[in-house]
């Protein structure tokens, strides 16, 4: 079983960040969910109970910089500190870039790159302190491709692969990794709901030609959080059945 390490995964409530839980909760993981949404992290804990687990869930706004570090701080106290962290929270406002608005483009910023830096920043001291570290952070195909519509969530993806190579490089000798996992075109709430035209266009551009599971990119994760893939730092994992090699 694995070592009782805690780890930390943002935007835990459903889609991949709950299938994320999950698995690391079956690879005998301690694991505190975070998420914004407190009806959703209720049914967060009743789904993890059915499958014969227990979690911790948080429920704060990872926007609010203060707040979060203090939560995240909080939880390395109570469990001799924080070993693995999932930035996994994400949100789009997607628009043409000749229309987008600035706040489309801050909104966008701030969850998924700004708030990744502050759980970065905060959950290191322990990291470095225990002498063990994984930095797991969800990217995008996006950010490799590049996709019309979504110039800000491209970016803010592509940030995030910036910013993990960089740290892996500056803690890698003290036993921290840093990784990106790219996920392409999964099967989540959001994406069930495009019209069938949008998914049958989409196939064609996978070699594989089908959309991935969410439980694809948990144990990709898994792998990289675990003991194994100690000599991984600073990659990107495109799950993404072939996309966008």
């Amino acid at each position: 079983m694995a070592e009782k390490r805690l780890a930390v995964v943002t935007g835990a409530a459903r889609g991949i960040g709950r299938a994320i839980v999950l698995e690391l909760l079956r690879q005998g993981r301690i694991v505190a969910g975070i998420d914004i949404n407190a009806e959703q992290l209720g049914e967060l804990k009743d789904i993890v109970k059915e499958a014969g687990f227990t979690a911790v869930t948080k429920r704060v706004d990872i926007t609010k910089s203060q707040e979060f570090a203090e939560m995240l701080e909080s939880l390395a106290s109570e469990y001799g500190g924080v070993g693995i962290l999932v930035n996994n929270a994400g949100i789009t406002r997607d628009k043409l870039m000749m229309q987008m608005k600035e706040e489309d483009f801050d909104s966008v910023i701030n969850v998924n790159l700004r708030a990744a830096f502050m759980a970065t920043t905060t959950v290191l001291r322990s990291m470095i302190r225990n002498k063990f570290g994984r930095i797991i952070n969800l990217s995008s195909v996006a950010a490799v491709m590049g996709q019309a519509g979504s110039g800000n969530y491209a970016a803010s993806k592509a940030g995030l692969i910036g910013m993990t190579k960089s740290v892996a490089r500056e803690v890698g000798k003290k036993n921290v990794t840093a990784n990106c996992i790219a996920p392409g075109f999964i099967m989540t709430d959001m994406t069930a709901i495009l019209p069938d035209a949008v998914k049958d266009a989409a196939k064609q551009i996978i070699p594989v030609r089908r959309f991935g599971q969410v439980e694809d990119v948990a144990k990709a994760v898994a792998f990289l959080a675990s003991d194994e893939a100690g000599y991984i730092t600073g990659q990107v994992l495109c799950v993404d059945g072939g996309m966008a090699m």
